[in-house]
């Protein structure tokens, strides 16, 4: 049981999310089923949280002395991913921000997406929608690279 609480848990942390959950569990034995739909929960628990609170917590505390500095941090990632969302997408902002969460490069992901999405005042539900859809293509991409690494891992070992 532990394992599969470890796997949602990981999925939750900003940066790591489902791209080190799904290994993780994988590698700690769970199923690759349900890796993947563990690590797709946990890494949507905090989206609505953040949509609704995360922009007004780091505007708060961005001039604090001793968190201002990473709030201000967090903010500028947040508007700068954003603008370059906002600036690529157009009209199509949905697909953008699908691919934008779901394409698993280092600073993307369902934390960005959806400050992003709070930064620029996007519709919740919409965003929502995006975001879901974008970690179930990350968690796709993810677990090709998670079963073609550890059966060449495994196969190199043998």
């Amino acid at each position: 049981m532990a394992r599969y609480l470890w796997t949602l848990f990981i999925a939750m942390v900003p940066l790591v999310e489902l791209r080190g959950a799904i290994p993780f569990g994988v590698g700690m034995g769970v199923p690759i089923y349900w890796a993947i739909a563990i690590a797709m929960l946990g890494n949507m628990i905090p989206v609505p949280f953040i949509f609704f609170f995360a922009r007004r917590i780091l505007e708060w505390g961005a001039d604090k002395p001793v968190i201002g500095k990473f709030f201000s941090w967090c903010l500028e990632k947040g508007h700068k991913g954003g603008e370059k969302l906002k600036e690529k997408a157009g009209k199509g902002m949905f697909w953008a921000l699908l691919l934008f969460v779901g394409i698993p490069l280092p600073g993307t992901g369902a934390w960005t997406g959806t400050l992003a999405a709070s930064m620029l005042d996007l519709d919740f539900k919409k965003s929502i929608v995006a975001v879901l859809c974008g970690c179930a293509l990350a968690a796709v991409i993810i677990s090709v690279l998670t079963v073609l690494g550890f059966g060449a891992w495994f196969g190199l070992t043998s």
